[in-house]
């Protein structure tokens, strides 16, 4: 199936994304809309492409275990963007796009002549999605912003880990990857306006202000009763039971069970349905304020039982459990199997190459991995051919000036 075939299916098949960001937060917005169905054109650096290319764990013929995931469904065009007929180019190619995303520091788009109001002059039904770590207004529009910075910023960092250490990170470039999905829900609702008016717009995702909004009540918690939330480690203040628990052989069970009905039926899995009726913890405040207590004595009867004991008691009564997944365990877990939401896909260096999905799943017009991230710059004559209006000849002599 030719590249251009496979682009046929999905819901946003039809639309057209010039993708020019690097790393992680622009790129994943290409990527979800790539699932979907977008045709995504990806411009890199002709030279040294996305840096993603060599993040990760270095395999052979350094080769990034990430780049196939994150340049996936994707059409790579090596152009540089420095040079001015680097700079007519992307132009022409956003000139018959729908939307362009850029994750670069403000100002950079408008130093290469291609501001929003210039290209939408010339594209008036463009939109714009514009990831920066601090979006493009501000006393800090202008400051460098990876990910952590805006995790920091937004408060999750300082609510992450152990109460008597430093503050953690979450272990994935969470930031990063929060930004990219507001920028892509920032994108369909564009389009949906741009359906109804005719006119794109600009949609500024900031990393920090994508961290706050999934910091539930913390700001409004803090203006009613002072509170500042403090990090708590694997549990949650005041909910109780929720938390990790040792098993015997050294692994560990995550158990949910502070609902009321929950937590009677967990009382009776354990053998003790005395705790039901404990004045400690008959009820959802009074298990918050007993919390260390009743996580002891849940520890102290998880810790004389297996994890697959414990996990097949729990199910059968109703209690939300769960083991700690590894990668190994989700490729061997019944439920990632029954709803393919790990696939594998071809890859000409690789091999076979297992994958996430795409998600979510839609009933009529579901997303999909149809080919792994790209070499770099494997699209840029067929794309330029067709949307430039490059010939052989013009190509030859992009190359020999460094532009492609």
């Amino acid at each position: 199936m030719t590249d251009d075939a496979k682009t046929t299916d999905g819901p946003l098949a039809g639309l057209r994304v010039i993708e020019m960001g690097t790393l992680i937060a622009g790129p994943f917005c290409g990527q979800i809309l790539g699932d979907f169905g977008a045709e995504v054109i990806k411009i890199e650096d002709p030279k040294a492409g996305d840096p993603m290319r060599q993040w990760g764990r270095s395999l052979p013929k350094g080769l990034s275990p990430w780049w196939p995931v994150i340049g996936r469904n994707k059409k790579s065009v090596g152009l540089d963007l420095r040079q001015p007929e680097g700079q007519r180019l992307a132009r022409t190619l956003i000139g018959g796009a729908d939307v362009v995303v850029e994750n670069f520091r403000p100002g950079a788009m408008e130093k290469w002549g291609l501001s929003y109001e210039s290209l939408a002059a010339e594209n008036p039904r463009l939109v714009m999605a514009r990831v920066s770590g601090f979006g493009q207004t501000g006393p800090y529009s202008q400051r460098a912003g990876y990910g952590l910075i805006g995790e920091a910023m937004g408060g999750l960092r300082y609510v992450t880990g152990e109460p008597d250490r430093p503050p953690a990170r979450a272990g994935i470039s969470i930031g990063d990857s929060l930004a990219a999905m507001h920028a892509v829900m920032g994108v369909l609702m564009a389009l949906h306006h741009r359906e109804k008016t005719g006119r794109g717009q600009v949609i500024d995702a900031a990393l920090f202000e994508s961290v706050l909004a999934v910091m539930e009540n913390l700001v409004t918690e803090y203006d009613l009763t002072g509170y500042v939330r403090e990090r708590s480690g694997s549990v949650l203040p005041g909910i109780a039971p929720s938390n990790a628990y040792p098993c015997a052989g050294g692994e560990l069970i995550l158990i949910g069970g502070n609902g009321d009905t929950v937590y009677a039926r967990l009382t009776e899995a354990m053998g003790r349905p005395e705790l039901k009726t404990d004045p400690r913890f008959v009820d959802h405040a009074a298990r918050g304020g007993n919390q260390a207590e009743l996580d002891g004595i849940i520890a102290a009867w998880t810790g004389e039982r297996t994890l697959d004991e414990l996990l097949a008691l729990l199910e059968a009564k109703g209690v939300p459990a769960s083991r700690v997944f590894r990668a190994p365990d989700m490729l061997e877990d019944a439920q990632y199997r029954a709803r393919e939401a790990i696939v594998e896909v071809a890859h000409p260096v690789f091999g076979a190459l297992k994958m996430q999905n795409a998600f979510p799943k839609l009933s009529e017009t579901p997303g999909r991995v149809r080919w792994p991230g790209p070499a770099l710059g494997e699209h840029t004559d067929e794309v330029l051919q067709a949307l430039a209006g490059c010939s052989p000849i013009d190509l030859a002599d992009l190359k020999a000036k460094g532009v492609i």
